[in-house]
């Protein structure tokens, strides 16, 4: 096998370096690094930096990159599209792309109601619109959301996400009208209960109890809830869960909203990782892999939601841009074209089976492997008994990675979850390469700890 990584320098390399210092002079220090890493070009599921290193990539752009770096379909339709007009704002003059996607969009989101869409910029826009359009629709004010979950850095986003550092501390005061409650962790759960059985106890009695102790059910606009959580550490919600959630907005006459910024778009062997649970949501938010890099976000809800707001009431200037419409039209054709549905199955079966080698190598280590279809991460502890975060060895294994051209994110309230969201164009030789590369970090991380 051809290694599909070819590191020429040492990481990062000089060009990087001196970039890198630029990068110091100009950019605010309140923007994140990750990596000390500058790319010059990217395809498919490889990065090449301005040393000319070429990484295989298990970020994706932080979940952006489903169909893959450079798509040609989508690089074509962003070349017609920018040939015709770049922009006009779609409510001053319309064009045909933005009904397109809207048209396709209402079609993905399961259940039987009329659906109706609107794009804005990033997934933090989409969930703050959806709040809008729930809370116009219902006359309420509260939003309930959960613990590990992660709906963006706007203030009503940040609001609703769960983790203080680094998303908002410093930044109070945060959105009154907030409710958070305890969210399934099976890795964790107090109560030691096998959330595959149906446990309907510990996690959803927090909805019921912040109807007694915080907000009273008739004031409750939302509630939003990510289908598998993706900062909070890639947990999935069971099943069961979701369903209960359903029949809980139903009883009380709330909006629930699916955050499908993240799981969305194949990444969990579906298009919309809820249609695992079969609910039917009221609103649908997507964003990342929904315009394959070009930014665009989308609110997709019950005609009856989403109508009821008056003209003007929704809207951005650059929302729906029709260069990231006429990407994500053909992000989606390339997903339905290409099978990436069933294939993020199979990268998901892969990952999980390399995940689960090093768990049996390192039970110590390797306290949990979870995820939904290419959507898997690996929770790494201190020891198996007290299953303490091991932030150390997490960062150590990343860095490890890096070094051997391997990209990796970390995700979880202590950041010691790695997280796989390679785009599922990934080769059978390349995810093999990559997911030696991850096995060989963690032996020489976890020996060094």
């Amino acid at each position: 096998m051809l290694n599909q990584r070819q590191i020429k320098t040492e990481i990062p390399g000089p060009k990087s370096r001196e970039l890198m210092q630029r990068r110091k002079g100009a950019v605010s220090g309140g923007i994140g690094i990750l990596t000390p890493v500058f790319v010059a070009e990217a395809s498919g599921a490889q990065l090449t930096d301005v040393d000319g290193n070429v990484f295989l990539d298990f970020a994706g752009g932080i979940g952006v990159m489903n169909v893959g770096h450079s798509e040609p379909r989508v690089v074509e339709a962003i070349k017609e599209q920018a040939e015709k007009f770049t922009h006009t704002c779609f409510f001053v003059n319309h064009y045909e792309p933005y009904v397109e996607l809207a048209e396709k969009l209402n079609s993905l989101v399961p259940g039987s109601s009329q659906m109706r869409s609107a794009f804005f910029n990033s997934g933090a826009e989409a969930v703050e619109n959806a709040v809008k359009a729930a809370r116009y629709y219902t006359g309420r004010d509260a939003v309930i959301a959960f613990e590990n979950a992660f709906h963006g850095r706007t203030y009503m986003a940040m609001s609703l996400t769960s983790k203080v550092n680094p998303y908002k501390k410093g930044f109070a005061p945060f959105m009154p009208e907030v409710y958070r409650v305890t969210a399934p962790y099976p890795y964790r759960c107090p109560v030691g209960r096998d959330c595959s059985n149906g446990c309907r106890h510990a996690c959803f009695s927090g909805l019921d109890e912040a109807l007694v102790g915080g907000v009273d059910p008739g004031n409750v606009a939302a509630v939003i809830i990510e289908p598998v959580s993706g900062e909070g550490g890639f947990i999935p919600m069971p099943d069961e869960f979701m369903r209960r959630v359903r029949e809980f907005c139903d009883e009380h006459g709330i909006v629930m909203i699916v955050d499908e910024v993240q799981s969305g778009f194949a990444r969990t062997g579906k298009m919309l990782a809820v249609e695992h649970s079969g609910v039917e949501p009221d609103i649908v938010t997507t964003a990342k892999s929904l315009g394959a890099g070009m930014p665009i976000a989308g609110v997709t809800g019950r005609a009856e939601i989403m109508d009821s707001v008056h003209p003007g009431g929704l809207g951005t200037t650059y929302g729906g841009n029709p260069l990231a419409c006429a990407a994500a039209l053909a992000a989606i054709q390339t997903i339905e074209e290409d099978g990436l549905v069933e294939r993020a199955d199979y990268v998901g079966e892969r990952t999980v089976e390399a995940m689960h080698d090093l768990q049996n190598r390192y039970p110590e280590l390797v306290g949990d492997v979870r995820g939904r279809g290419a959507m898997v991460a690996m929770e790494l502890v201190t020891d198996a008994e007290s299953k303490t975060p091991n932030k150390a060895l997490t960062g150590a294994v990343v860095e490890h990675a890096l070094q051997k051209g391997l990209m990796l994110l970390t995700a979880g309230q202590y950041g010691n979850v790695i997280r796989v969201l390679a785009p599922l164009v990934i080769t059978d030789e390349q995810l093999q390469e990559a997911l030696q590369i991850l096995s060989e970090a963690f032996e020489e991380a976890a020996s060094a700890v």
